[in-house]
């Protein structure tokens, strides 16, 4: 199929703006893989080269999938309040003076305040853990700048 000039000028300027069908491309590919083409559109040949030796071009490399190892913070922090439980609780029976209280009223107050002490002290601590999820949001964030910039190194090295 011969074009002439006036219909590949028109495809060219379609093409540049972006506005050209898989058709119309198709054609520019196979008008410039020519031998003989216009003097004056001669600059677009090796594009249109480079685009056709392009599209035979194939990835033949294996892509390693590495799978992360997810860290639950949540039950880090669970088992760090049991830990630290355990530990006042051994430590409590370490002497022999069990504090028992003959008033039940008395006792009973003492262990309001023992179990404020560690409900205050309990709350102080998660507080502290809300910071990890806003660790992993951006530690998950960092994990896809890091696949961009993955494929990124991938493209550069392909073409050279």
């Amino acid at each position: 199929m011969v074009l002439n000039n006036d219909i590949i000028e028109k495809l060219l300027e379609k093409y540049e703006n972006g506005e050209t069908s898989l058709k119309e491309e198709q054609q520019l590919k196979n008008y410039f893989s020519q031998e003989t083409v216009a003097p004056h559109l001669e600059m677009y040949k090796p594009m249109f080269d480079y685009f056709l030796g392009n599209q035979q071009e194939q990835f033949t490399k294996d892509v390693p999938l590495k799978t992360k190892k997810v860290i639950n913070y949540k039950w880090i922090s669970a088992a760090a309040v049991a830990v630290l439980m355990l530990g006042f609780y051994l430590k409590s029976n370490t002497n022999n003076d069990l504090g028992t209280y003959q008033d039940p009223e008395i006792a009973y107050n003492e262990v309001t305040k023992s179990l404020e002490m560690i409900s205050k002290t309990f709350n102080k601590g998660t507080s502290t853990v809300g910071y990890l999820e806003e660790y992993d949001k951006g530690a998950s964030t960092l994990g896809y700048l890091n696949e961009v910039e993955n494929a990124t190194n991938i493209i550069f090295k392909t073409n050279q």
